[in-house]
């Protein structure tokens, strides 16, 4: 498995598996899966309340619907429960 994600299983230990480095690539996946859960329910939402017409490109109303459906506390939120898992995996 060159360059997946179970190449960085064994760090320099020789093939030892870290317990603790699974468990942070574990988490961080969680919270990737649960924040695209979450962005893929707002766009969805969005976009049947929002996109009248659709087209090659949005009219005036449509973007400012968009931007006022998409909810400034939950994009904060998201990338809020990013900071601390990339600064894990930085750090690891």
């Amino acid at each position: 498995m060159e360059g997946g994600f179970g190449s960085d299983f064994g760090g320099s230990g020789g093939g030892k598996l870290d317990p603790g480095l699974i468990m942070v690539q574990v988490k961080v996946q969680i919270a990737v899966a649960n924040a695209q859960e979450l962005l893929q329910r707002m766009t969805d939402k969005c976009f049947r309340k929002c996109i009248w017409k659709p087209g090659g490109s949005l009219d005036n109303l449509e973007q400012k619907c968009i931007a006022m459906c998409m909810d400034p506390r939950v994009v904060a939120g998201l990338r809020m429960a990013f900071v601390p898992f990339l600064l894990l995996c930085v750090s690891t």
